[in-house]
């Protein structure tokens, strides 16, 4: 990936502080993550250049693993038992949303190949990878995965936020002092290690998992203020929001409408097994719709860490649908290329 140039990174940054300040002047919810989101997304379809280096980006998103990490106690091997199940529906409900989002861009004139991979919900840059491997369009499957991605986290606060009664869903100021903010100095480190051990995610993974060893065992856990959320979810918003530089508004509202259709259909699917998973086990239903949603695990740990909607639960489930679907990708790969379906080589 090339340099990013200074004033890109400036704009993006600049813009997506109007943006929040904009939504959290007008009460909107998760302000300082849709806000900036909104409003990158608003200007690079004018074709504005706003670009988000990606060692910033990786950098916040080793903050947002190690506060996910943090959220990992020694009483959780409690609730750890009933689990085994909601990860059962959870797999079964991506197989059925998958199918349903896979035959609706059939009929938006996918080849099988790419129908298949947009649908995937998680993993992104693996499904891209694989499915331009055999034979899908890349740039089809890439546009289709980050839009659900950004649909996805679009929808779910503000239905958030009606479910609970129109109260603001803010990162509020708190009297929490921050503590063990020495962790932060350990995230080029375990990022570099993160991805030396190839691990999905690297730069969220290794220090989830570093902060969740130190929290487990009760030896440390970062806090951050509220206002240090609030820089952390307007970076990473600026970041999802200017992945659109390049596009027409014209292919920008076809793709939308492409995706939106295809990420309702997902989200319908598998808010039916969220609500299987509420009534069997007893989690709240939007912690489960959360845990379920078909989001990136990056974009949706934030949302968990932001509207405090169980944080590890969350996380846990999307990692294990991210496992899931890296996994078995490659075999329903080697299944399309021996039955010759078009599109696949």
């Amino acid at each position: 990936m090339g340099r990013v140039p200074g004033g890109a990174m400036a704009r993006s940054l600049g813009i997506g502080a109007l943006g929040g300040l904009l939504f959290q002047l007008t009460g909107l919810p998760l302000a300082w993550m849709l806000g900036p989101l909104v409003a990158n997304l608003l200007v690079s379809a004018r074709g504005v250049d706003v670009r988000i280096p990606e060692g910033l980006r990786e950098a916040f998103l080793g903050v947002l693993g190690l506060v996910l990490g943090s959220q990992v106690t020694p009483q959780l091997a409690e609730r750890v038992l009933d689990w085994p199940l909601s990860a059962a529906l959870l797999l079964f409900g991506v197989a059925v949303s998958t199918t349903a989002a896979a035959a609706w861009y059939r009929r938006c004139g996918f080849d099988p190949v790419s129908a298949w991979y947009a649908s995937a919900p998680g993993a992104m840059t693996a499904m891209i990878l694989m499915g331009e491997k055999c034979g899908g369009d890349p740039q089809r499957i890439a546009i289709a995965q980050s839009l659900r991605i950004i649909l996805v986290v679009l929808w779910l606060p503000p239905l958030f936020w009606l479910w609970e009664g129109g109260a603001a869903t803010q990162v509020e100021e708190t009297a929490v002092v921050s503590a063990h903010l020495w962790m932060l100095l350990m995230l080029p480190l375990l990022i570099v290690l993160g991805n030396r051990l190839r691990l999905p995610s690297a730069s969220l993974l290794a220090p989830l998992l570093f902060a969740a060893v130190l929290s487990g065992f009760d030896i440390a856990s970062l806090q951050l203020p509220g206002w240090g959320l609030n820089v952390m979810l307007w970076v990473l918003g600026s970041a999802i929001g200017s992945r659109f530089r390049g596009l027409s508004r014209a292919r920008l509202g076809r793709y939308l409408l492409e995706a939106g259709v295809a990420t309702l259909l997902a989200l319908g699917v598998l808010a039916l097994f969220a609500e299987a998973i509420h009534r069997l086990i007893g989690v709240p239903r939007d912690v489960a719709l959360l845990a379920l949603a078909p989001g990136g695990i990056g974009e949706m740990a934030i949302l968990a860490v932001a509207l405090d909607i169980d944080p590890v639960f969350v996380a846990f489930h999307h990692l294990l649908r991210m496992v899931a679907l890296m996994v078995f990708a490659p075999f329903w790969a080697r299944y399309l290329i021996s039955r010759g379906v078009p599109g696949s080589r």
